[in-house]
């Protein structure tokens, strides 16, 4: 492994400003705040494929547990043929609590490890609300659907992510009728947008568009964002209220998305890779119990659809809405995080 240098966002309000960095060597994985070490895990020469070994030699116990995070995805990050990172440590209140949410397990006495598939499925590194379980479930009747109750988003910002293979931090963001209305409105109005999105308008056409999302409890507008310049627009939905749930047999969890990139700066695959891992990682982690991920691609859009097979999307049947005819795909939680689709696929 050569030496790397993996920047993640800090977690809560804990210094929201600043960056805790990951730096991977054969010898060791070091997190450092501003320069200075939070974290230094000692490496063992690997004894079987896919393992890593250290011993946790250094901690800052202020920051103990966002260092542990943020080494485990140095780890995996670096490393993506890497299953498994364990870890020798001291008794730890960090430690304790990473094992209570299910992050680390026991591997042996003062021994602990955290697997790819537990790391990526925890969502305090990426989701910035304030609480990670799943609501209680209770039935609400809506136009004659019965589904469970949505809740409210937390915080404007719902997911963050910093990119390595492009050196840059990527945000999805509840869309704000005002300060992306520009954006919004340039990109529907362009002409490769709106010849599958239909949606021409002036601004205030665009912006009631907006709120009367926002207002919806089963979809919510995101705008997308590197280094904080708007690139993209999404529309995530709840599968079970939504006009695609009498086209297949719709779970009560089940997430739906509709994308665009509206820069042309920021096509490619490069950035692809990017937004489109992680705007599936965001509704997987959104809520525990999303299984499934559907997109329903206008069956013409041949450049979408090719996208949406590379990145695990299996193709189901295309069927008719009133507007168009759709091509049904699904993406499932066991093959996205079992494949590791969070990251770039040797393939891709």
């Amino acid at each position: 492994m050569n030496a790397h240098t993996i920047a993640t966002p800090t977690l809560a309000s804990l210094y929201p400003e600043r960056q805790l960095q990951a730096l991977l060597s054969p010898e060791k994985l070091v997190v450092t705040l501003n320069g200075l070490v939070v974290l230094d895990i000692a490496l063992q020469p690997a004894t079987q494929d896919g393992s890593l070994q250290g011993t946790l030699d250094h901690t800052d116990k202020v920051m103990e547990q966002e260092a542990i995070l943020a080494a485990c995805e140095g780890a995996f990050t670096q490393n993506p043929a890497l299953e498994k990172l364990t870890l020798r440590y001291q008794p730890s209140t960090a430690i304790d609590a990473l094992l209570a949410d299910g992050l680390l397990h026991r591997n042996g006495e003062n021994s602990v490890a955290c697997t790819a598939q537990a790391l990526w499925q925890t969502p305090q590194p990426w989701l910035p609300k304030a609480s990670f379980g799943a609501t209680p479930q209770q039935y609400v009747m809506t136009d004659a659907k019965r589904h469970p109750l949505r809740p409210v988003p937390q915080s404007r910002v719902l997911y963050r992510r910093f990119i390595p293979w492009i050196g840059q931090a990527l945000t999805f963001e509840l869309t704000d009728p005002e300060r992306d209305l520009e954006a919004f409105n340039r990109w529907m109005n362009s002409p490769r947008v709106a010849q599958f999105w239909e949606e021409e308008g002036s601004l205030d056409q665009h912006r009631a568009y907006l709120q009367k999302l926002l207002d919806d409890p089963h979809a919510q507008p995101v705008t997308g964002f590197f280094d904080n310049q708007p690139f993209g627009y999404f529309e995530i939905y709840w599968a079970k209220e939504d006009r695609i749930a009498p086209f297949y047999e719709a779970n009560d969890y089940d997430r739906g998305l509709h994308l665009l990139v509206g820069e042309e700066s920021f096509r490619g695959k490069a950035f692809y890779t990017a937004w489109f891992s992680s705007i599936c990682h965001y509704l997987f982690l959104d809520d525990p119990r999303t299984q499934r991920i559907v997109c329903e691609p206008r069956h013409d859009n041949q450049r979408q659809i090719a996208n949406f097979d590379r990145s695990g999307f299996a193709k189901l049947k295309h069927f008719d809405f009133p507007h168009k005819r759709a091509l049904l795909v699904m993406l499932s939680r066991e093959r996205f995080f079992g494949d590791g689709l969070y990251q770039p696929l040797k393939s891709q």
